[in-house]
């Protein structure tokens, strides 16, 4: 059974934990109350299940000492027998309740980190550094216009094909599409460290429970088999859940890994949220960061990791904010967070474009990532990751903080060796 948080933790500090999840905003002490009722529950249940067994055992040994003396072993046999049942009743009991306890375990969110900024939604999230300076450009398009304008895009095709929350990015759109790409999987092999992986992107339930997304996240998910399997919601499912149920060496660590893939969501509830264009897709690109690291380093090294997602803007020269998010807006699966927004001026505002985590051991007890420390200890590992960056609004800040007067667009010096000229239009 998946541990989501240590089990022995919830036992000895409760109240404490209490205290920190309701930082979140959520209801957590009915929660906790059943788990620690239901831990007790199968605690009693397996005590009941030993002495049994221990008591059929000596039992038994009476059966053979009884043949030999030419006696009847049958009324011996029959109380193993009736042992027996109890200890298959008992069975089916720890088996429900464990059940039980394994669904509540996964319903608890991980508990934000002590210097998680407290607060109740995203209106409490400090902003914590901004680069370079918005754009001045006058009576901007949005980056619907500007694909319309050089032929980027094609929403009506995708809506055909898919419906909507789907685009066809066509000639010079698709080869940007593919230089930005190319050019974040580059600049984080070659300059950060990252190991290129390229993963399936079809994923077992049990990965998605690994990483946090199920049970809570399933309206969103799109789902195969009966539940069974999953399209990736994010390349850091199918990338983090390499290592599962491994006992790596210390030595191993860091492990950094990166990956393209396409990202499905179907973004349940969102109605009405950012839809115009590219900003909100159910199918979109995403470059992700993932590391495992040593639970000493994982809070220096998330900084290390948002610095990489930086990187990749300033390279782009797109003007960015980085805010951390309070303990009621960080991710359910996350104990610290930081999402680097860019600006979008055919939008007015800011949009999402990377968000970058620490889950401390939250995901490796899910699924069992250890490491064998110094003192010959097996701990878990701490895993991170961060998009490094979404394609999509990425695309979009780039069309609009580049857009000229007359139009035309202009790439990004780092982008033109990728996309092969210097301006579109």
């Amino acid at each position: 059974m998946p541990a989501m948080l240590d089990i022995k933790e919830i036992r000895e500090n409760a109240e404490e934990l209490k205290q920190r999840i309701a930082q979140r905003g959520c209801e957590s002490h009915s929660l906790i109350d059943e788990v620690i009722l239901c831990d007790e529950a199968r605690r009693k249940i397996e005590t009941q299940k030993q002495t049994l067994q221990a008591q059929r055992k000596s039992t038994s040994k009476n059966i053979g000492a009884l043949i030999a003396q030419g006696q009847d072993p049958s009324e011996i046999k029959a109380e193993v027998k009736e042992i027996g049942d109890q200890i298959s009743v008992l069975e089916a009991e720890t088996n429900q309740v464990s059940q039980k306890l394994n669904h509540l375990l996964l319903s608890i969110p991980n508990a934000p980190h002590e210097a998680c900024p407290v607060g109740a939604d995203e209106n409490d999230n400090p902003e914590i550094r901004t680069w370079g300076e918005k754009p001045d450009v006058k009576n901007p398009k949005d980056h619907v216009e500007l694909a319309e304008l050089h032929q980027l895009i094609d929403f009506e095709a995708a809506a055909k094909i898919s419906g909507s929350g789907f685009a066809v990015y066509k000639g010079k759109g698709a080869k940007l599409e593919r230089a930005l790409i190319n050019f974040l999987l580059d600049l984080q092999t070659q300059e950060h460290g990252y190991t290129e992986v390229n993963v399936p992107h079809i994923i077992r339930r049990f990965c998605m429970e690994g990483t946090g997304q199920l049970p809570k996240f399933e309206d969103d998910m799109y789902g195969l088999e009966d539940g069974a399997m999953f399209l990736a919601p994010t390349a850091e499912v199918p990338v983090t859940n390499l290592y599962r149920e491994t006992l790596l060496k210390e030595s191993d660590l860091p492990i950094k890994m990166t990956a393209h893939t396409p990202c499905f969501r179907r973004e349940a509830g969102s109605a009405g949220r950012d839809n115009k264009g590219i900003i909100r897709m159910h199918q979109f690109d995403k470059v992700e960061l993932v590391q495992a690291v040593h639970p000493d380093h994982s809070c220096r090294e998330l900084e290390a990791l948002t610095g990489h997602a930086e990187a990749a803007l300033e390279r782009l020269g797109l003007h960015y904010r980085t805010i951390e998010l309070c303990t009621g807006d960080v991710g359910f699966s996350a104990c610290k967070t930081y999402d680097i927004e860019v600006w979008a001026p055919g939008q007015g505002k800011y949009l999402e474009v990377s968000s970058c985590s620490n889950f401390g051991d939250y995901q490796a007890r899910r699924m069992k990532l250890r490491f064998k420390d110094a003192d010959g200890n097996n701990r878990f590992c701490h895993t991170l990751n961060g998009s490094g960056t979404a394609l999509p609004r990425l695309y979009v800040a780039l069309l609009e903080q580049n857009q000229q007067e007359d139009g035309s667009v202009l790439i990004p010096e780092a982008l033109v060796p990728y996309f092969g000229a210097s301006k579109i239009g």
